[in-house]
């Protein structure tokens, strides 16, 4: 009797644990990586991989931002380059299907290289058409660097998304219809020495039809 009792106990658990536990993870919504051609600027939606992703490029330095790469070293990645933006910049990216709920476990990863001051930041268009943009930042580093982030750990600033300027701390945000994902430095560029970079990015959220 007793073995009995374990066991269903175990096979409850099994069911909870397959079913109910593991359901709260986001799945990946999509995952960009740019095309593999040679560098052009402005970077176009003919530069996008996934069909189903829409490109937009916003503020008053958007018409040069980069769709970079170089033949040395010969692993450099083909990816999206600040360095020649006489105005604040910003890029962004949205499903053509889908709004993304990324308040429960929502997770944004990128790989990423700053240099100079520049600190890269996301940014989110919300289902009221506002943006808004993270309090937190990816800094400079010596070498391309993978970033994971906690959606439910940002703290958020109201974004003017035509100039690209922060404006104040939001409040009551609600990031269960996410429209489109994407980022910026708040800067111009500077050449090489003081510019942002960004190889890909994914983004893990539940898919919500638009």
């Amino acid at each position: 009797m007793r073995l009995m009792r374990l066991l269903f106990t175990i096979s409850l658990s099994v069911v909870f644990l397959t079913s109910g536990w593991t359901q709260y993870r986001p799945e990946r919504v999509f995952r960009e990586d740019f095309k593999e051609t040679p560098a052009e600027i402005p970077i176009t939606q003919d530069h996008i991989v996934q069909e189903d992703v829409v490109l937009a490029l916003h503020g008053p330095g958007k018409d040069v931002i980069k769709k970079s790469n170089h033949e040395k070293p010969v692993d450099d990645p083909f990816y999206v380059w600040s360095g020649l933006c006489e105005g604040n910049w910003a890029v962004s990216l949205s499903h053509k299907e889908y709004m993304v709920d990324l308040s429960k476990y929502g997770k944004i990863k990128w790989r990423s290289k700053q240099t100079g001051f520049r600190q890269l930041r996301l940014i989110l268009q919300l289902a009221d058409g506002s943006w808004i943009i993270s309090e937190q930042s990816d800094g400079p580093s010596t070498d391309w660097r993978e970033v994971e982030w906690n959606i439910s750990d940002i703290q958020w600033w109201t974004l003017d998304i035509d100039k690209v300027v922060e404006k104040k701390p939001a409040k009551d945000v609600d990031l269960s219809k996410v429209v489109a994902v994407g980022w910026t430095d708040l800067m111009i560029g500077g050449g090489s020495p003081a510019s942002s970079r960004l190889d890909w990015i994914e983004i893990y959220g539940f898919p919500i039809e638009k």
